[in-house]
């Protein structure tokens, strides 16, 4: 009867090296398998990228063949485990500021988010005071205060007698 706590033991103990083992091999094995990386993932990355040979082509609807080579390396990059963060770093290190869609330099990521609150918030302001100008005008006053005045008889009278001098010579 004392052999079957040691019995117990050593099965609990070879379960666990089994256990231990399986899980080992498909940790082994689900890292040497690579994650496939579908277009989908690479148009994402590329989407927030700029063409550096066409002026403001966004990189993943440019059709030249620098841009195809600048997508696979995002599949490359992707596959080898990179993050987005990493490859738009990289083309930046490579091909400057201006391949990235996003401003990096916090000042103009700051400035890019401000400005449409601020021509919007102006905008408002500008069409409130033309309203507020329009409903405080006087019933009897027109939009064009400096329309000119229709001729008065003396002046076309003036007209006509010069027209008339002219066509006599």
């Amino acid at each position: 009867m004392r052999r079957t706590p040691l019995i117990r033991a050593a099965l609990a103990g070879l379960c666990g090296l089994l256990l231990g083992a399986a899980v080992g091999a498909w940790a082994q094995a689900t890292a040497q398998t690579p994650v496939p990386v579908t277009d989908d993932m690479v148009l994402d990355v590329a989407e927030d990228l700029y063409c550096p040979v066409c002026p403001n082509e966004p990189l993943d609807t440019c059709q030249t063949e620098a841009c195809h080579r600048w997508r696979e390396d995002i599949r490359e990059q992707l596959a080898a485990g990179r993050s987005r963060d990493q490859i738009i770093a990289d083309f930046v290190a490579r091909y400057g500021e201006r391949a990235s869609a996003i401003p990096l330099d916090p000042g103009l990521q700051a400035l890019s988010i401000v400005t449409p609150f601020v021509l919007a918030l102006a905008g408002l302001a500008l069409g409130g005071w033309l309203i507020w100008r329009w409903r405080a005008r006087p019933a009897g006053e027109t939009l064009a205060t400096s329309t000119p005045a229709a001729p008065g008889p003396d002046s076309v009278d003036a007209y006509r007698a010069r027209l008339e001098d002219d066509l006599k010579r």
